[in-house]
């Protein structure tokens, strides 16, 4: 798997994303980021550089495991490529798809 600069953090009700968002940091984190889900209820971008696909399947999963425990996560900050993609997939600002 190639090297990423990507981290994870839990704070309080929150996942902290750092780092680019790409399909290596997605592969590295999703263990850690699934084993920590419960009682989140913020994830936080503020400080991720770029978002590919890949990193917005990573969040969009996370997102849905969220909804279906009953939390409407909220997503913090904006970082590049992230909106396009959520245009692009018709996805909500919550990274979920409309009704």
């Amino acid at each position: 798997m190639p090297a990423t600069d990507a981290s994870l953090r839990r704070d309080g009700d929150a996942l902290v994303f750092t780092g680019a968002l790409d399909r290596a940091a997605a592969a590295a984190l999703w263990p850690q980021a699934s084993a920590q889900l419960a009682g989140v209820k913020r994830i936080v971008l503020t400080n991720v550089t770029t978002v590919d696909s890949a990193g917005l399947a990573l969040l969009a999963e996370l997102a849905a495991r969220l909804r279906t425990r009953g939390t409407a996560p909220r997503i913090e900050g904006q970082p590049a490529g992230l909106a396009d993609l959520q245009a692009a997939y018709r996805l909500t600002p919550e990274l979920d798809f409309p009704a």
